[in-house]
């Protein structure tokens, strides 16, 4: 009688990314951080700062083990690790990569568009710290991610956020010529209402993005609803 043969179990796939910033000291409040981009994002917003990574199926820019081999380089110069993007909810390898840079004494952040609530949910115990974009109010979503239903998504992942209370910031990149100052006022008093404490707003970069039309007075509107407000200009 032949013997039984045990089947190969494949490897788990690595996380997919398209390169890294090796040290950064505003991505991550507080530490010293690489940023590691991760491939592939199911939004298309027409304003996308990284549209070389939105493509999930490219190959890795950056294969996995290299990123792990510099970090051990940079042991005891790094406080963290920021994992962007792209997103990096897209990929059911993060837990595992989150789980390899918490091994070796390092702190984790993640900045998400939110897109994936339930993921999100999953991974707040082990993140220190959380980047979330909150691009507009929930209706007014589709029509800049390109993706139907993409706002419930974003501010369902803002309740989870809110609820687990991992220290965070959300932020909003303002294309004047989607939404106009009166909605950006609502926007603010929709996100203060829920709790949010630290919002930063920041200029649109993408080319032919309207000048910015915000008065002192709106400012001023603006940075009374939440106890740390930033401005980032392009």
């Amino acid at each position: 009688m032949a013997a039984a043969t045990t089947a190969e179990v494949p490897p788990a796939p690595a996380l997919r990314l398209g390169g890294l910033t090796p040290l950064t000291t505003i991505d991550f409040p507080g530490r010293l951080a690489a940023v590691f981009y991760c491939q592939g994002c199911p939004w298309r917003c027409g304003y996308c700062h990284n549209p070389e990574l939105l493509d999930a199926t490219a190959p890795p820019g950056l294969p996995w083990e290299r990123a792990l081999a510099f970090l051990k380089s940079r042991r005891g110069l790094l406080d963290g690790v920021v994992f962007s993007g792209g997103e990096p909810t897209l990929q059911a390898a993060l837990p595992a990569a989150l789980a390899e840079v918490r091994a070796m004494g390092l702190q984790t952040a993640l900045h998400t568009g939110g897109m994936y609530p339930g993921r999100l949910a999953a991974l707040l115990p082990c993140l220190d710290w959380v980047g979330l974009d909150i691009k507009a109010l929930p209706q007014h979503y589709d029509a800049i991610t390109a993706t139907p239903g993409s706002g419930g998504r974003a501010w369902e992942s803002l309740e989870a956020l809110l609820a687990h209370g991992t220290d965070h910031e959300c932020r909003t990149t303002w294309h004047a010529g989607l939404f106009g100052v009166d909605e950006l006022l609502a926007l603010a008093q929709a996100l203060a209402a829920r709790g949010v404490r630290r919002w930063a707003l920041q200029e649109c970069r993408a080319p032919g993005a309207p000048a910015w039309a915000l008065s002192e007075k709106h400012r001023g509107q603006l940075a009374a609803l939440f106890p740390v407000f930033t401005l980032r200009r392009a």
